[in-house]
């Protein structure tokens, strides 16, 4: 009797299901971040910063891949399919993950069961942005001017439910101004066209206009943030401006699907928050205008389902639709 239990003693790790020495040595390949937007824009940004630091810390290369289109749905439809080990994640944002989701009950499953929360990664906030040639540098005239055109002016933004469509729904609400909405693939080529003159004004992140603004192809006349952005205290609020009120802030997160492993989802967490806390980066985002909100995984899930709580009755109000 002594020796069979010896001899399963000696066997045991034999035993060990193939899943949990996998966790043990995870990773073991790259891993890729899905990015449900357009190249150039704020998540975009976000997730080419941090990924050569994750891959330093988890001794695997981290590829970023772009997956734009409806809405971010797209994207995060991919991970939310993909197996959940930990090699498929993604950068998310409050324009899919909540904004979108809201208008979209057709997506065939609910984020906030789909989606475990890594972390919270970046506070981004939003801006109003218009092209140079439309002669306008405050809120105040800027709506002079949409009023004096017939049927008003359009506005871009990264898609349909983005949080940039969002601060213009919420910005004509407030104002009761002619706004036709056109939504892009995402922030970045939302700047181009913006740039170009394609289209007068835009609802766009900051993190994706600070460049072009800063070399005077587009024009920021309003952050839409309660409080001036201490990065940027020369950008007065659209609230000061005669909006008391208005406020729309966007973010990026890290995902996972729902069922990988804790402590995978743990040690993505803890990379995350190295990456985050790392001088270069820090300065980045810092010129970029956002700032780093790491938040642990528990408390990513309880931050996004305080995001539908808030951002429901908007949605609402606005009646913004997809179709």
């Amino acid at each position: 009797m002594r020796r069979r239990h010896i001899l399963a003693a000696l066997a045991a790790p034999a035993l060990v299901p193939a899943a949990a020495r996998a966790q043990g040595n995870y990773p073991t390949r790259s891993i890729t971040l899905i990015v449900p937007w357009a190249p150039g824009g704020s998540n975009d940004v976000v997730a080419r910063l941090v990924a050569p630091l994750l891959g330093e810390r988890l001794g695997q290369s981290v590829v970023v891949e772009n997956r734009a289109g409806g809405g971010g749905s797209i994207g995060m439809g991919q991970v939310v399919r993909a197996r959940p080990d930990g090699y498929t994640l993604l950068v998310s944002s409050a324009s899919n993950h909540v904004f979108h989701a809201l208008v979209s009950p057709d997506l065939g499953y609910d984020v906030r069961e789909a989606l475990s929360g890594i972390a919270m990664m970046v506070d981004v906030p939003n801006v109003l942005a218009v092209n140079p040639a439309l002669g306008v540098s405050s809120v105040p005239e800027l709506l002079a001017k949409i009023r004096a055109a017939p049927g008003g002016l359009s506005f871009g933004s990264s898609g349909i439910a983005s949080s940039n469509h969002l601060a213009g729904e919420l910005f004509r609400m407030m104002t009761k101004v002619d706004l036709t909405h056109v939504p892009y693939r995402g922030g970045g080529p939302v700047a181009t066209d913006l740039s170009a003159g394609v289209i007068p004004m835009a609802f766009m992140n900051l993190p994706t206009v600070i460049g072009p603004a800063d070399a005077g192809r587009i024009r920021i006349i309003g952050v839409g943030t309660e409080e001036r952005v201490r990065f940027r205290p020369d950008i007065p609020t659209i609230a000061e401006q005669g909006l008391p009120g208005y406020s729309v802030r966007s973010w990026t997160g890290l995902f996972a699907p729902r069922g990988t492993p804790r402590p995978i989802i743990d040690r993505l967490a803890e990379a995350m928050r190295q990456a985050l806390d790392n001088a270069t980066v820090k300065t980045r985002l810092t010129d970029l205008a956002s700032e780093p909100i790491w938040m642990a995984p528990d408390a990513t899930d309880t931050f996004v389902r305080a995001e539908f709580d808030r951002w429901g009755p908007v949605v609402r109000a606005a009646n913004v639709t997809t179709g």
